[in-house]
């Protein structure tokens, strides 16, 4: 059995202004990061934002910078293109682009999800809004790109109901795209949304608005609640989803010391959240700079990702060991014996065995 550390969540209240509750919470030793780790290298382009697995677990299917979204095929065959969300895309403007500027022309999905139920793959495009492919690829269908007479701004990650098919997904903000990402988030923008969208009616619906740069999302293991990374404030909120007026008061999950990402269900119903930030120094709007270097202790060293239990405590820690390969984690997959980690701006998607 691996040796525990304990730490009294009171502590992320002294350092990082959050209210906890005052019990001590057991977690295990740090997982290096680059322990057994290689990488699976992009052809030419970057930011593997998100990783999921097709219906018969082959894969990982990533987005990345020239709004394609690739299969990986073994080490032989590498990656392949499965599919593109642009309409009308040029090929010879967009394939192997990395330029920002190019992202409302050519696309940049971001989050991805394989229906359970159908096997199409839901994507979350920052430009074109929720869309979907069916399992063969090629060009992605728009569903809905607005909501309530506002269209979206910035889609950014998704999850799906494993019983009905509704998808649940974020925009980031209404008022930057995402290739302005750093706006919104210096800036305190709040005009981020939680919406649902119903495959069956193609209604589209808000749950919820106001948020500080909404980011991933994933559904607990029996759907009976939401829970959504609130990037600016550092937080993972909590919806539960008996009755639609629990979307008006959403609870903190778990409060965390760096940017949350994309959050990712395991099979035993845990969640990794990827924690996305630049190593040392962070700074949040109206609040003075924190410097994660000058706070002791082992969890607040270089954690990258966290394994949250259903109750918001963090049962494991994954440590970036102060390496370059993981100074960008934006999603944790845990997947046959193995963790593939994405990046919004590198160009590989990471592996590490368990």
């Amino acid at each position: 059995m691996k040796k525990k550390l304990c730490l009294s969540p009171i502590m992320f209240f002294f350092f990082f202004f959050f209210t906890s509750p005052v019990e001590i919470v057991c977690y295990e030793q740090p997982m290096d990061g680059l322990k057994n780790y290689r990488q699976l290298e992009l052809p030419g382009v970057l930011g593997p934002e998100s990783i999921t697995f097709d219906c018969n677990g082959k894969g990982p299917y990533t987005g990345v910078s020239d709004g394609r979204i690739l299969q990986w095929r073994g080490p032989e065959a590498g990656w392949t293109e499965f599919a593109f969300t642009a309409p009308n895309r040029q090929r010879e403007v967009c394939d192997w682009s990395t330029d920002p500027d190019m992202e409302p022309t050519c696309g940049r999905p971001l989050g991805l999800k394989f229906s359970p139920t159908t096997c199409d793959l839901y994507i979350a495009d920052a430009y074109f809004g929720l869309m979907v492919v069916g399992p063969n690829g090629g060009q992605a269908q728009q569903l809905v790109a607005s909501a309530d007479g506002v269209p979206f701004g910035f889609t950014n990650a998704l999850d799906i109901d494993s019983k009905t098919g509704v998808v649940y997904f974020t925009d980031s903000s209404i008022r930057y795209q995402r290739r302005e990402y750093m706006f919104a988030v210096m800036g305190g923008d709040k005009t981020g949304r939680l919406l649902k969208y119903d495959p069956p009616s193609k209604k589209v619906t808000l749950m919820f608005k106001g948020l500080a740069f909404p980011n991933g999302v994933a559904l607990s293991k029996d759907n009976s609640f939401l829970l959504v990374a609130e990037s600016s404030t550092f937080q993972v909120l909590r919806f539960w989803l008996q009755d639609s007026t629990s979307y008006n008061t959403p609870e903190v999950f778990v409060s965390l010391p760096r940017f949350p990402d994309n959050i990712r269900m395991d099979n035993g119903g845990e969640f990794w959240v990827a924690l996305n930030s630049a190593r040392g120094k962070i700074q949040r709007s109206g609040d003075t700079e924190l410097d994660l270097k000058t706070v002791s202790g082992w969890y607040f060293d270089d954690p990258v990702g966290v394994k949250v239990n259903r109750e918001g405590q963090i049962v494991k820690v994954l440590h970036g060991n102060k390496g370059e390969e993981l100074d960008s984690v934006s999603e944790i997959e845990e997947h046959g014996g193995y963790l593939f980690m994405g990046s919004s701006v590198k160009a590989y998607v990471g592996v590490m065995q368990l």
